[in-house]
């Protein structure tokens, strides 16, 4: 290498910054033989220049700098970064505390082996496989024979899985062998396979309960639940992987008890759980046959709630759980896992703000799967100017793949309302995925890379009102144009239940979409009624569900049937009864309130981003919503200048406060017309005799005009025009404002 070349290695190593720093000021530089050196003179590798050793030439700071050729390539190259969005942008744990940090970051960490001789490779698994084998054994699960001739054996595999503790220690290392029940015969292999596993709707409104009444929350687990189970079908499964050697290659097993995976064990399993369960005193729920409860005669309950093997226990009544867990454990072998914190692939932290619930390393766990963990992130789920349209015979692609992501985000929008609607449509596909469904899924994951850590917060609100939103996008599928239905419902200000469903007919009109929308919104809140009854907790009556869509509003209070609602006709007597009986009244809500908007289209981000602030920072306070709007310095000054131009006319301020979050209390069954820029006296006039009952208990608003002078009341309305007149304010207001100005500048 030639003098050139080297100065050329130097250029390319090093930054011409670099080169420029100072030379050392003191010592001299020590210059150390080459052990790669020849001592030849004749040999012509002399006239290259030694990298072994810095140059003398050089500053110390670059010295350490020059690569040694001596070293492999592949050590002398930097670590080079893999993306230009890493996840550390999108992820922090700053806020989580010591505890919990050491909890997440241990069971991120975990490894779960995907093959049976992965696991047997590893000296936990291996025991676990082994502890697994002995199970079955002692239970006497099978007895191995041969394969009749006019049978056939269901397959088996392994599943992995890891169970911690409270503070994310490894409880134990789980396997499990289950049977392949797909591949079983209805009538030959199995009968009824029904068993009721627990809804996440209920887990939510017991979460929302605990925070309001302090209840505690544990969590228990079930070794080999299915295992307990009798079963009276003729069932042969094949040899469990890796123990062909050891039982024996052409023989069977001819099940005796139920196995994991079989079609009729969560039936036989949950048939001998609930029996011991009311055995001892407990009722099962109606609402949700999953869930066990029992009252004692000091007022207080005890809440069992179990999830195939999985088990979760509520309640104020500390002594009779920890009695029901003691004879589970002489039932069963239960594994106490001590306070909730990760169930069903979702993580819980509990402080003193209240409880929350996301699916962090399963967001994470599928991005690493997807290979997605690099992309960039988009900020909505779901890109509002695309349409997704049914996809040709040609362009089908990669069924399965498809159906499997659409699976594990369905299974994901548990915990996140915000990627519902594009779940939704998503799913609308599964059957003949095309390339356009593809980058629809890729996009929802690009938007869950952005936002990994985000989840649900149930706090005491110091009530527990339940209302409900509901909405509906009319024709909005291009294939079919069928509507699509929005509701989300609330307990104690805590969202605990959403949906985003097409409807299963065409609407004709937008009214009839809602009115559907309605119906659903009606049976939900029913439903989270009879819940809470059971457990005798007491809800405001009448319940709210809100509406924006007044002719559906109408159409509730209209007791005569005509061609506009004979068609929907059983949904209409179903909606008036209920609001007859005074279990639900209807409310009406301006579309820029409407949280259920978000549930039935894809929005543009500054819309996306200021409806799911209702559903992570849920500001919603039983019917109040808190705006988070900023007041300009201008804005200001023309607020100011106006509470200067009303002082002396027994008029109250304008607004309290400027600049922090202001409430704004909405009217109920308040007739609203669409918004408006400006209005006039007979807007206010209207608004106010429409309402007249809700001014004062005692007066109505003609007294009020008798009592006070007539002629004043007339000019506090000609200024409250002039007032919302002003366009420089930038507010668009509603005649549920009119209504509350009124009542503010009414003098005193």
């Amino acid at each position: 290498m030639s003098e050139k070349s080297f100065n050329k290695v130097l250029q390319i190593q090093l930054s011409p910054a670099e080169i420029q720093s100072d030379l050392p000021s003191e010592g001299p530089t020590e210059i150390l033989p080459s052990s790669s050196s020849s001592g030849n003179p004749s040999d012509p590798s002399n006239d290259l220049p030694d990298l072994s050793f810095p140059d003398i030439n050089l500053p110390i700071s670059l010295r350490k700098k020059i690569p040694d050729l001596n070293i492999p390539i592949a050590d002398r190259k930097r670590t080079r970064t893999c993306t230009k969005h890493p996840m550390s942008n999108y992820l922090s744990y700053d806020k989580l505390s010591h505890t919990h940090k050491a909890y997440v970051s241990r069971i991120s960490n975990l490894f779960v082996p995907r093959t049976i001789h992965e696991a047997l490779g590893d000296p936990n698994w291996k025991l676990a496989v082994k502890e697994e084998m002995d199970a079955l054994r002692k239970n006497n699960t099978w007895s191995i024979t041969d394969l009749p001739h006019d049978k056939r054996a269901v397959g088996c595999k392994w599943v992995f899985t890891v169970k911690c503790k409270a503070d994310g220690n490894v409880e134990r290392y789980k396997a499990r062998l289950v049977a392949k029940g797909f591949t079983q015969t209805h009538g030959i292999d199995y009968q009824e396979t029904f068993a009721p596993v627990a809804k996440i709707n209920s887990i939510r409104i017991l979460l929302s309960l605990a925070v309001n009444f302090n209840w505690i929350l544990h969590q228990f687990d079930v070794k080999n639940a299915f295992l307990n189970g009798e079963l009276h079908e003729e069932v042969y499964m094949s040899l469990p992987p890796g123990f062909e050697e050891n039982l024996g290659r052409d023989k069977v097993c001819r099940l005796k008890k139920s196995l994991y995976g079989l079609k009729q064990s969560p039936r036989a399993w949950f048939e001998r759980f609930g029996n011991v369960v009311k055995k001892h005193g407990f009722t099962q729920s109606q609402a949700d046959h999953t869930l066990f409860f029992k009252h004692s005669h000091e007022g207080k309950i005890a809440i069992l709630i179990v999830y195939v093997d999985d088990i979760i226990m509520t309640g104020d009544d500390v002594n009779e759980i920890s009695d029901l867990k003691r004879r589970l454990e002489a039932e069963f072998d239960i594994k106490d896992l001590g306070k909730l914190k990760y169930f069903l692939g979702m993580e819980f932290a509990r402080s003193k703000e209240g409880i929350f619930l996301n699916q962090r390393k399963y967001i994470l766990d599928l991005l690493t799967k997807t290979g997605m963990t690099g992309c960039k992130a988009v900020d909505t789920p779901m890109d509002p100017n695309v349409k997704l349209k049914a996809a040709s015979e040609d362009e089908v692609v990669d069924r399965e793949c498809y159906q499997r992501l659409a699976g594990r985000l369905i299974y994901l929008s548990h915990t996140r309302p915000d990627i519902a609607f594009a779940v939704s449509v998503i799913s609308q596909f599964m059957h003949a995925p095309g390339p356009t469904h593809f980058e629809a899924i890729f996009r929802i994951l690009r938007y869950l890379k952005g936002t990994p850590g985000k989840g649900l917060m149930f706090k005491n609100r110091g009530h527990i009102q339940v209302e409900a939103y509901t909405d509906a996008d009319w024709a909005g599928n291009i294939n079919d144009r069928r509507s699509t239905s929005g509701y989300c419902a609330f307990v104690g200000g805590n969202l605990v239940t959403w949906r985003s469903k097409k409807q299963n007919v065409v609407a004709r009109s937008s009214a009839e979409a809602e009115f559907r929308s309605v119906a659903h919104g009606f049976c939900e809140v029913l439903w989270i009624k009879k819940f809470m009854e059971e457990l005798k907790v007491s809800s405001p009556t009448p319940i709210k569900v809100y509406c924006d869509n007044k002719a559906a509003i109408s159409i509730a209070h209209n007791p005569v049937l005509h061609d506009r609602t004979k068609h929907v006709e059983v949904d209409k007597h179903f909606i008036k009864e209920k609001i007859d009986s005074g279990e639900i009244c209807m409310s009406y809500v301006p579309t820029t309130s409407q949280v259920a908007d978000v549930l039935t289209k894809s929005l543009p981000k500054r819309q996306f981003d200021d409806m799911i602030v209702y559903f992570f920072n849920n500001n919603n306070q039983g019917g109040t919503f808190q705006t988070n709007t900023q007041t300009t310095p201008d804005e200001k000054d023309n607020i100011l200048n106006e509470e200067r131009m009303f002082e002396g006319c027994g008029v109250k301020k304008i607004v309290k406060e400027i600049d922090t979050p202001h409430e704004v209390e909405l009217p109920q069954e308040l007739p609203c017309t669409e918004e408006a820029n400006t209005v006039d006296k007979e807007q206010v006039m209207m608004v106010a005799e429409e309402n007249e009952g809700l001014f004062s208990k005692e007066e109505s608003c003609e007294q009020k005009k008798e009592m006070k002078n007539k002629a004043e009341v007339d000019r506090v309305i000609d200024e409250i025009c002039a007032l919302f007149n002003k366009k420089e304010l930038g507010r668009i207001w509603t005649p549920q404002h009119l209504y509350l100005k009124f009542m503010e500048f009414l003098p005193n």
